[in-house]
């Protein structure tokens, strides 16, 4: 809500089963939400809400507090396979 009421913004969204869950039979969903700033293309936050997502966030936490674009985030060669890749491939907001 405070982006919204700030910022013109993009979100770009994603809820998967990770492979751990996928091979295991477990219904258990990872969910990943980035908001941007449609003019900057700045990244103003990050949710994740699943399995490792505190050691995820406090990456991208740096990130966002050196001012990362989304442009940069597409730039970045994602580590397969893991969750965190999925950050990196955002193609479309929702």
């Amino acid at each position: 809500a405070q982006a919204r009421a700030n910022y013109d913004i993009d979100i770009y969204r994603t809820t998967f089963r990770a492979m751990k869950h996928t091979l295991s039979g477990s219904d258990e969903k990872t969910m990943m939400k980035m908001i941007v700033d449609r003019a900057s293309d700045k990244v103003l936050g990050l949710h994740i809400i699943g399995d490792d997502s505190g050691e995820m966030i406090q990456a991208f936490g740096v990130a966002i507090t050196m001012g990362a674009t989304k442009a940069q985030f597409d730039a970045t060669i994602a580590v397969h396979p893991t969750s965190a890749e999925e950050i990196v491939t955002f193609k479309e907001p929702s």
